[in-house]
């Protein structure tokens, strides 16, 4: 449930679920990428201790 409401307002994940779609792959499919896209930023933000930032880091 966390990654479609991800997906209707987290313009990150959105864009994710999106690119996969315009890549040919099932709806199914590019829910669960995005669910373990959305896990790993999670898990990223536990260990850093950082809020969420979806902004990405100047290269």
């Amino acid at each position: 449930m966390a990654a479609i409401v991800a997906m209707r307002h987290n313009a990150v994940i959105r864009r994710c679920y999106e690119r996969l779609l315009a890549a040919g792959k099932p709806k199914k499919v590019a829910i669960v990428a995005c669910m373990r896209k959305l896990l790993i930023i999670m898990n990223a933000m536990v260990k850093t201790g950082r809020p969420w930032n979806d902004q990405p880091a100047p290269a």
